[in-house]
């Protein structure tokens, strides 16, 4: 009788130059979102999978805008079917002149992997990828089905991504894993919400050598309602008893693993002003000012409220301006560690990494929430320098993506068993 808990984890430990192989190649692919672009990293994804026999289903939601579908086991009579979801998309480089290394040559140095989504999140991506085909060049007999779903659209707000694939009922599971930076003891069970919205303020243009004598800017006015907004981190939430346990794990862990001040973020809305864009030329006075903000919002507290409250503190100094909502917007979510996928996963971590593993909130939003919308029981677990995510110098370290690909693998096999029994 094959054990084959014990035979996968060897074979991912003897395969490890292999696995790092494919997260150099991936972050190779400069899959920035904007402008957002999947269809070479897409088919270099459904190559490598169809060289371990696994085919891929691919559903276009947008111009070149990739999901891609691969499924390994077939659901049994109780529909146990899991999920594993990644991303190909990665924020914009920036100014390259800041990065200590070319940010998409995936190389490995002093232990880690360096490049672009690294942590965020084609490291991660790998270990899903590179499990599945290891399932099936190993002939794996899962009792249940695992399904892989690669989707391109995340980084921007993902519409074209998870809630795409799922309002079309393209893909269903009864649990999913997503391969989102975490810590290596700490997967993520819950996110806040989220409420990006813009607004516009108007003025009267003039000539630059008047101001103030003449024309009124509207940069100065935007500037007086970015003052203003700050108060959004004011908001008192009305926290639901069933997660102020989690609330108050999750601000220990962030101010005791991360940073002290981190544990804040987790019952305050948060408030970052992301771009301004305003005025024609230097001396001219602006006519017009838009500003973008990404605001975080925790449990206790609805997204429309922050939208309401936005608009009544641009009032309070004379901007009369309707906040847009754009991108990710929706309440704090999460799923309670009672549900078996969050069990077995922490379980696995536990059992491979030897030391003693919980899940925490996420301070930041992701796809979890839309796999929740649809009653599929979610977590986040993956390799990450957290520091550097969406930074300069973005880079994960070795020995946690070769932990979170056992995790990966243990997970699948603890959730849906095999159909041999172990030794």
């Amino acid at each position: 009788m094959t054990d084959w808990k014990t035979l996968v984890l060897d074979e991912i430990d003897k395969r490890q130059d292999e696995l790092l192989e494919l997260c150099s190649r991936l972050i190779q692919f400069p899959s920035e979102n904007p402008p957002g672009d999947s269809r070479e990293i897409s088919q270099f994804i459904m190559d490598y999978l169809k060289e371990a026999g696994i085919e891929t289903i691919v559903h276009e939601s947008g111009p070149n805008m990739w999901n891609l579908i691969s499924d390994y086991g077939t659901a049994t009579t109780d529909g146990k079917k899991l999920i594993f979801c990644g991303h190909t998309d990665v924020v914009p480089a920036g100014d390259l002149t800041r990065w200590d290394f070319d940010p998409f040559c995936g190389e490995i140095r002093d232990g880690y992997l360096l490049g672009r989504g690294a942590s965020d999140m084609k490291a991660g991506l790998a270990g899903l990828i590179f499990t599945v085909a290891l399932f099936s060049k190993l002939g794996v007999p899962l009792e249940g089905a695992l399904s892989l779903l690669v989707v391109p659209d995340e980084e921007t707000g993902g519409h074209l991504g998870v809630p795409w694939v799922l309002e079309r009922k393209l893909i269903e599971g009864t649990a999913a894993v997503i391969a989102e930076p975490s810590g290596p003891q700490n997967p993520t069970i819950g996110q806040k919400g989220s409420c990006w919205f813009e607004f516009t303020v108007e003025g009267t243009p003039g000539h630059g050598s008047l101001q103030p004598i003449a024309g009124e800017s509207a940069i100065l006015k935007a500037a007086r309602g970015i003052e203003a907004l700050q108060q959004l981190w004011d908001i008192k939430p009305d926290i639901p008893e069933e997660v102020q346990e989690i609330i108050e794990i999750s601000k220990r862990y962030a101010s005791e693993r991360e940073n002290p001040s981190y544990g804040q973020a987790f019952d305050h809305v948060t408030v970052n002003i992301g771009t301004i864009q305003g005025g024609t030329k230097v001396n001219v006075v602006a006519d017009r000012c838009t500003v973008q903000v990404d605001s975080r919002v925790p449990f206790g507290v609805d997204y429309r409220d922050v939208l309401a409250k936005a608009k009544e503190l641009l009032a309070s100094v004379g901007i009369d301006a309707e906040p847009k909502q754009f991108g990710f917007y929706g309440n704090a979510n999460w799923t309670p560690p009672t549900e078996p996928i969050v069990h077995e996963l922490v379980e696995s971590i536990a059992e491979v990494s030897g030391k003693e593993a919980y899940g925490v909130l996420q301070w930041a939003t992701s796809d979890a929430r839309a796999f929740r919308k649809y009653n599929i029981p979610v977590l986040q677990y993956g390799p990450a320098e957290l520091r550097t995510i969406h930074n300069f110098n973005e880079k994960a370290p070795v020995w946690q993506i070769i932990q979170s690909a056992k995790v990966y693998a243990l997970t699948a096999l603890k959730y849906l068993k095999t159909t041999q029994k172990e030794v």
